[in-house]
């Protein structure tokens, strides 16, 4: 890599190099650590809210620990769209980044930030079929990791290792 490197500065004229040089002086610094604790513990505010909806549908509805996950995930993605819908998850974006992309509800943010984007297409083309751009490849890469995952654990049982 550094030889790569090395021959692209050599191919660079005197312009680019001060213009480089230049870039490098006035570029905005970012602040990684702190982007990075905002998004932890925006994310993790979001994981204690995905828990207490747990909670509640444990201890109201007499879900177990191993049922109580779909209807979770559903309402984690209902909350993100409606809070999309009147421009709160945005906000929560900007102050969080990946934390509040990472979990499942940023998966709803996208597909309902796609749909609104589109609306003026109509509801058809431009809402239906903009907004499962994102959820089609979401859903097709789930589904394929799914099936290596359960390859992989049916043939470590076969194989004696579990």
């Amino acid at each position: 890599m550094r030889m790569e490197s090395k021959q692209k500065k050599q191919n660079t004229t005197l312009q680019q190099r001060n213009y480089q040089q230049l870039q490098q002086k006035h570029e905005i610094k970012r602040p990684v650590l702190k982007n990075c604790i905002k998004a932890f513990f925006v994310g993790g505010l979001i994981c204690f809210i995905g828990q207490a909806v747990s909670y509640f549908y444990i201890y109201f509805f007499n879900f177990t620990e191993q049922s109580v996950g779909n209807p979770t995930v559903a309402t984690m993605v209902f909350f993100s769209m409606l809070l999309t819908g009147f421009g709160v998850y945005d906000r929560i974006g900007q102050f969080g980044g990946a934390g509040s992309a990472v979990p499942v509800t940023g998966f709803g943010n996208a597909v309902i930030s796609a749909a609104i984007e589109h609306r003026t297409e109509g509801f058809v083309l431009g809402v239906g079929g903009n907004m499962f751009k994102l959820a089609g490849s979401v859903i097709l890469f789930g589904v394929f990791s799914a099936f290596v995952v359960a390859l992989v654990k049916t043939l470590l049982v076969i194989w004696g290792v579990l």
